[in-house]
């Protein structure tokens, strides 16, 4: 007897676990790191706000290196893993675009894209526990859990570099993409859908960061970019596996989908 109905995910729960660990040891690995970066980015703030950043001369040989290993450690495969108690948020607040100038525009949107991800993840699980999306591998939950407590952890780590500013935090994700992407999700009725958006937007977060990189002026936040960029490039790796699509490690990623300064709603 013949159906239509499309299959969960396009490889194995014994492989997506083992990805998933390997994601999981990439993001413990180098998460300590991001906060140490981002307390030199912290400290720099003064210079940031008087419009005096701190050169970027002979760190931008290095950053292709780190924005390559995005790709390259996707397709790794290390069977070891850890988790951690994320970081606690800066206290939130609402917030107009207008609020951040220079390289702290760039962490308020990359702080709103991270709760972005995070909203949809939510969305997801919710969905699944209400049975909106038919029968959900355990191990996707796994991967969905993971990966969103990854995007916790670095919307809370962009938070504090805006606490430290004295600048409202970002609570939500005021993006001029939130709302048809809250309606795509409210609209997916299957894992594969749901990967699909999941992979758009993983997408666009390993770009933008790819983006921030190139247009963040103080060493430590270009640095902090550099060092997330990977994580998500692996978030996009491994949902490309569940959709059945092998993901080809790229020596470059573009920026042609990365979400800029200018998708920060005022509110």
């Amino acid at each position: 007897m013949s159906t239509d109905k499309r299959p969960e995910m396009q490889i194995s729960e014994r492989e997506l676990t083992a990805m998933t660990r390997d994601l999981d040891e990439l993001h413990e690995s180098t998460f300590p790191g991001v906060r140490t970066l981002l307390d030199e980015f912290s400290a720099n703030l003064a210079h940031i706000t008087r419009g005096h950043p701190t050169g970027r001369r002979g760190f931008l040989l290095g950053v292709g290196g780190v924005t390559t290993l995005g790709m390259a450690a996707a397709c790794s495969s290390n069977d070891t893993g850890s988790s951690t108690t994320a970081a606690p948020a800066a206290p939130a607040s609402t917030t107009a675009a207008a609020t951040y100038e220079g390289d702290l525009k760039v962490v308020a949107l990359a702080a709103a894209l991270e709760n972005l991800a995070v909203t949809a993840y939510t969305g997801a699980l919710d969905a699944a526990g209400k049975g909106t999306l038919g029968t959900v591998p355990p191990a996707i939950g796994v991967f969905v859990q993971t990966a969103m407590k990854q995007h916790q952890d670095h919307a809370a780590a962009w938070n504090a570099v805006l606490s430290k500013a004295g600048k409202p935090t970002i609570s939500d994700a005021p993006l001029s993409i939130t709302a048809d992407q809250v309606k795509a999700l409210g609209a997916a009725k299957s894992v594969p859908d749901v990967a699909k958006l999941a992979l758009d937007l993983e997408n666009a977060a390993a770009q933008t960061y790819t983006f921030a990189a190139a247009n963040v002026t103080d060493t430590g936040g270009i640095m902090t970019a550099a060092t997330i960029q990977p994580v998500e490039a692996m978030h996009a790796a491994i949902l490309n596996f569940v959709l059945g699509q092998y993901p080809v490690p790229d020596a470059f990623i573009g920026v042609d989908k990365a979400v800029k300064p200018d998708a920060l709603l005022p509110k």
